[in-house]
């Protein structure tokens, strides 16, 4: 195993296991370039939270030390369907930032990346990294928005959308490449999705926003793949300089990013 490869999941016990999640994880251990690790309880990457009981929004709140929770989805998704268990907890913060367009009726295909008009197969990994590049494109504006809530948490950052797999995975993969993540670590925590994708796929086919457009595809259509977030970090690489650069094309400061970093691993 090489020196960055994520150690052992069942090890790390970076899954987070609650009754109303599949797809709830720390970023937490996670090595950097300097040596030192992301810290535990900082970052979490989720599904939706829906479904939470009252046990499980006990634990988010006493046990993770969960503050802030930002959530992904589009305005569609939101108002759909409708307040989850943690908008009733007063010491939480929600934070909602769409990537999607302001006010644009956003339909579940495009919510989960099912292409309604395309010939390309949805497997094909040009495809998800496209798709993820037009998050960066086109809401900007959110993707930092988010990331700055996470730099300015007083305790855990939930990160969540519907699957917690693309829209989750573009932001939380900014945030960890900013903290000195390498980007085969980057890579390999996005892919581990994976592993839950049939139970995300079972969470979501049940509700009127997701299901259709879900029976449209196997459940290798979902499966992310390690190809597309390379082609995202390097496209990043190349076009901005890396995350960093691209955080200051959206205005932060050397301070700024210098928070995110610090809030992530020390």
């Amino acid at each position: 195993m090489s020196e960055n490869r994520i150690p052992d999941v069942s090890a790390t016990e970076r899954w987070i296991e609650l009754e109303g999640v599949v797809n709830m994880r720390d970023s937490g251990g996670l090595p950097t370039r300097d040596g030192g690790t992301v810290q535990p309880l900082r970052l979490l990457r989720s599904d939706n939270l829906q479904d939470l009981s009252e046990d499980d929004v006990r634990h988010v709140v006493e046990v993770l030390g969960v503050s802030d929770i930002v959530d992904l989805r589009s305005d569609t998704e939101v108002s759909t369907e409708g307040p989850g268990p943690l908008w009733h907890v007063e010491s939480l913060t929600h934070h909602h930032h769409s990537l999607f367009a302001d006010g644009r009726a956003v339909t579940a295909e495009q919510a989960l990346a099912v292409p309604e008009h395309s010939t390309r197969p949805v497997r094909d990994a040009t495809f998800w990294s496209e798709h993820y590049l037009g998050y960066l494109a086109s809401r900007p504006d959110s993707v930092s928005a988010a990331l700055d809530v996470v730099s300015r948490s007083s305790g855990a950052t939930v990160v969540h959308c519907a699957a917690g797999k693309d829209r989750t995975g573009t932001v939380v993969a900014l945030a960890l490449a900013v903290a000195g993540v390498p980007h085969e670590v980057i890579v390999e925590d996005y892919a581990l999705t994976g592993e839950r994708i049939e139970k995300i796929i079972a969470r979501l086919m049940p509700r009127d926003l997701y299901g259709t457009a879900l029976r449209q595809q196997s459940v290798d259509d979902q499966r992310p793949r390690p190809e597309t977030m390379q082609t995202i970090l390097d496209t990043l690489q190349e076009e901005f300089g890396g995350a960093t650069g691209w955080l200051s094309q959206q205005g932060w400061a050397d301070g700024d990013i210098e928070r995110l970093r610090t809030r992530l691993t020390t």
